[in-house]
C-alpha cells in the first residue's frame, strides 16, 4: 500500500511534528506497549487464567512443569517480535533502556534522545500492564482469593509475578546473584541484537531481524529465566512494578519485600543497564573491531595506504537515524 492511498488522522504542524523526536517517542512508547501487553499477558494466562478456567487441576495449580515455563518464554518471544515489527520503522524499536543506553554509548545514538526515549518505554510499560491488569482482574482476583499462605492486601506474590520479577527462594535474600544474573541475560541479549543489526556481519535479510530477536529472548528465558524471572529490561519490569504497586500489591511490587527477599526493585533496573553496556562492549571488542579491521585491510589492499586513513565504518543499517532493533 502507497503513502498516497492511506490518509492521515492530523495534519499541518501536527503532522509535522510526529516526524521527528515526538513520533519516535510515539512509537516506543506503542511498542512497549505491545511488548508488555503480550509479555505480562501470557503471564496472567499461565498463573491465573487457565486455572481459575477450569483447564488445570485446579484453581491455583499452575507450573507443573517445564511446559508452562516454555508457555511463559514464546510468549515474551512473541511480544518481542511484534513490539520490534510495529515500532522498528519509527524509533529502531528499542522498546528497552538498556537497548538505548547501549545504543548511545556504542552505536552513535544521540543522547538527546536517551531520557526521552527511556520515558516513552516506562509509560508504554506501564500502560500495557494496566491493560493486562483491566483484562485478567477477574481472574487474578479469583487466583489470589482461592490460593493459600501469606498476602499482601489480599493478593499474592504468584499474582505479583504476572507483573515484575522476583529472585528464586535458593538465593536466600542474596541481591548480588540475582544481579549477576540480569546482567548476563541482558549482555547477550544486547550482543544478539547487535549482531543481527550489523550488516556487516551475517546480517538478517527479509526483514527477519525482529523474529531472531525474539528467538534471541526465548533462549534467555530457557536458559536463565528461572533464576531472577529474566527481566533483562529496566522499563519491562519498573513501568508494571509501580501499576501493581498502585493496583494494592503493595511492598511486594516497591519497594519489592517478600519472604525470602527485600528491596529487590533496584536489581532488575541497575542489572540491565550494566549488562546491556558490557554486551555492546564485548561484541564490538571480539567481532566488530574485527570486521573493521578487514574492511580497512580490503580498502588498502585496493586503494593503497591511503585507506588507513578512511573513517570508521557505520554499522548500523538505512533508515532513520535510530535504526537499531529492540528487545524485550
Amino acid at each position: 500500500m502507497t503513502d498516497e492511498s492511506i490518509p492521515v488522522l492530523f495534519r499541518g504542524s501536527r503532522l509535522k511534528r510526529r516526524g521527528g523526536l515526538w513520533g519516535e517517542c510515539l512509537a516506543e512508547f506503542l511498542g512497549t506497549f505491545v511488548l508488555i501487553s503480550f509479555g505480562d499477558g501470557v503471564v496472567a494466562m499461565a498463573v491465573a487464567a487457565l486455572p481459575g478456567s477450569g483447564r488445570t487441576q485446579g484453581p491455583t495449580t499452575f507450573f507443573l512443569g517445564t511446559g508452562d515455563w516454555l508457555l511463559i518464554t514464546w510468549g515474551w518471544a512473541f511480544a518481542v517480535v511484534f513490539g520490534v515489527y510495529i515500532a522498528g520503522g519509527v524509533s529502531g524499536a528499542h522498546l528497552n533502556p538498556a537497548i538505548t543506553l547501549a545504543f548511545a554509548i556504542r552505536r552513535k545514538f544521540a543522547w538527546v534522545k536517551v531520557l526521552p526515549y527511556m520515558a516513552s518505554q516506562l509509560i508504554g510499560a506501564f500502560a500495557g500492564a494496566a491493560l493486562v491488569l483491566l483484562v485478567y482482574i477477574s481472574a487474578i482476583n479469583a487466583f489470589d482469593t482461592a490460593s493459600k499462605g501469606a498476602k499482601v492486601n489480599g493478593h499474592t506474590l504468584a499474582s505479583f509475578s504476572i507483573f515484575a520479577t522476583f529472585p528464586a527462594p535458593y538465593f536466600n535474600g542474596n541481591m548480588w546473584w540475582p544481579l549477576i544474573d540480569q546482567i548476563v541475560g541482558t549482555m547477550f541479549l544486547v550482543l544478539i541484537v547487535v549482531a543481527v543489526i550489523d550488516l556487516r556481519n551475517t546480517a538478517v535479510q527479509s526483514n527477519l531481524g525482529p523474529l531472531i530477536i525474539g528467538f534471541a529472548v526465548a533462549a534467555i528465558g530457557i536458559s536463565f529465566g528461572a533464576n531472577a524471572g529474566y527481566a533483562i529490561n529496566p522499563a519491562r519490569d519498573l513501568g508494571p512494578r509501580l501499576l501493581a504497586w498502585i493496583a494494592g500489591w503493595g511492598n511486594l511490587a516497591v519497594p519489592g519485600d517478600g519472604t525470602w527477599f527485600s528491596a529487590y526493585m533496584w536489581v532488575p533496573i541497575l542489572g540491565p543497564l550494566i549488562g546491556g553496556i558490557i554486551g555492546v562492549l564485548v561484541y564490538d571488542l571480539f567481532i566488530g573491531d574485527v570486521l573493521h579491521a578487514r574492511q580497512l585491510r580490503a580498502l588498502a589492499d585496493g586503494g593503497g595506504h591511503a585507506a588507513e586513513r578512511q573513517e570508521p565504518v557505520d554499522a548500523r543499517p538505512p533508515g532513520p537515524d535510530t535504526p537499531e532493533r529492540a528487545s524485550r
